[in-house]
């Protein structure tokens, strides 16, 4: 039997026919929260797998650089990470590890503190390796760490579509307009921005939290964020988290996870006018990176 690493090579060469141009027509979308603890992670990587259930190929980045959040979920040890795709041992492609459902990822590593480091000719082939992404994903989610570092904001600006992960509480309220203000202050081109309030007592909770955040956008940072929905609080997802697996696999029945089906449907319903592709998300990333 082919291991991942050749299957993948093998749909990169088929792609990548002789004077055939490369399609970009990879969503690209970043997620993010405010402040850890709400549950951002868990997230990304169960709406992943529903995704994935629509038949959607899909590519997780773990850019939460050096806490390997993703890997910790699956109980799984990636053989490789951004880190030794920086130092050119490895391409992307090469470097993901397949996950529940055919979802791929790509371990954060330590690859951040080698970042700033890398010569013209490393981030040459570094853009270069990324672009084989767009052979075999049609969705690439980016899980950012939580907070206001560069690294997070670099990676939002460089995004079409950010999702905001907060829950009720009101420090995580409050961080979450903080990551919007930073977008809506320093980005001529803001992303697609939306929000999932999660761990709600009841859906009107969810309605109402969104409502709040939304008419302060509204007024002071002239930003329309769009509703995904929301996620109860739900004692199988914190037993799937234990058992190292994702709710969506472990309890499918499970109020959470109905919850996060529905949001990736919503995601899939949207009709989103510009899907650019992963070379306009690296572009912008290196080059929002670099000043």
């Amino acid at each position: 039997m082919i291991d991942q690493a050749e299957r993948l090579r093998d749909l990169v060469n088929q792609h990548n026919v002789p004077n055939v141009k490369t399609a970009t027509n990879m969503r690209v979308i970043t997620i993010t929260s405010g402040k850890g603890g709400v549950g951002k992670t868990n997230f990304a990587l169960n709406l992943a797998i529903y995704l994935a259930r629509t038949g959607k190929r899909v590519v997780i980045i773990d850019a939460d650089f050096g806490l390997a959040n993703v890997e910790l979920l699956l109980g799984v040890s990636p053989k490789y990470s951004f880190k030794e795709v920086l130092e050119g041992n490895v391409t992307v492609v090469d470097a993901l590890t397949e996950g529940p459902e055919g979802v791929l990822f790509l371990s954060g590593g330590s690859g951040l503190a080698q970042l700033a480091d890398v010569t013209d000719a490393q981030m040459a082939k570094l853009i270069s390796s990324f672009n084989d992404l767009d052979a075999i994903a049609d969705i690439l989610i980016i899980d950012t760490g939580a907070g206001m570092s560069k690294t997070v904001t670099n990676f939002i600006k460089a995004s079409h579509e950010t999702i905001v992960v907060t829950t009720s509480d009101p420090t995580a309220i409050t961080d979450a307009y903080a990551v919007m203000k930073v977008i809506s202050a320093d980005n001529a081109e803001p992303p697609l921005l939306k929000i999932v309030i999660n761990r709600v007592e009841n859906h009107k909770e969810g309605i109402e939290v969104f409502g709040r955040l939304q008419r302060v956008c509204s007024r002071f940072l002239n930003l329309q964020p769009i509703n995904l929905g929301s996620i109860p609080y739900d004692r199988n997802l914190a037993r799937a988290v234990k058992a190292q697996e994702p709710v969506a696999t472990m309890y499918p029945n499970a109020e959470s996870s109905r919850s996060i089906e529905f949001i990736s449907k919503r995601l899939l319903d949207e009709n989103v006018a510009e899907v650019t592709g992963v070379k306009r998300f690296i572009d912008r990333w290196v080059g929002f990176m670099r000043k």
